[in-house]
């Protein structure tokens, strides 16, 4: 029994680093990989915005919404959240405007449920669940948020 608990005791030694470190070096490469994802989306948008606005008239079907202003809320989103994602500032409210947008965007083409290939819903999904892990775990040590609270905590 003492040995298992020895060995126990050697294989929790790093936890706290982990838990630390693994937690902001795993939140960074999740908030860069899925902020450039909606990034380029939106850098799309913008380019060809004649083209944007005909995809939210004629393609997507945005409820409650008219075309123009879900365009524009749609690439304004992907175009700020994203940058604010990167840079850990706001962060967990930038992944959830960010999910708001991604489940927009699986709500509203209905044509994402019907390619052959799966691989375009499952990103969706993808998305979506990165984003909920960041509004859970945050965007650890190595974010604007962090360096505001210290000196948040400094200022009282």
């Amino acid at each position: 029994m003492n040995f298992f608990l020895r060995l126990h005791g050697l294989s929790s030694r790093f936890d706290h680093l982990l838990n630390d470190w693994g937690r902001t070096v795993l939140g960074l490469i999740l908030r860069l990989f899925v902020a450039w994802q909606f990034l380029k989306a939106g850098l799309l948008k913008a380019k060809d915005w004649d083209s944007t606005l005909s995809l939210f008239r004629e393609e997507y079907s945005v409820p409650l919404l008219s075309p123009e202003i879900a365009a524009l809320l749609g690439a304004g989103g992907e175009l700020f959240f994203p940058i604010l994602l990167m840079l850990g500032l706001f962060s967990r409210p930038a992944a959830l405007g960010l999910f708001v947008i991604n489940a927009m965007a699986v709500i509203s083409y209905p044509q994402l449920w019907t390619f052959e290939c799966p691989a375009a819903i499952n990103d969706h999904f993808y998305w979506g669940i990165l984003l909920l892990v960041l509004v859970v775990i945050g965007p650890g040590k190595m974010a604007v948020d962090q360096w505001l609270k210290k000196m948040s905590v400094r200022s009282q």
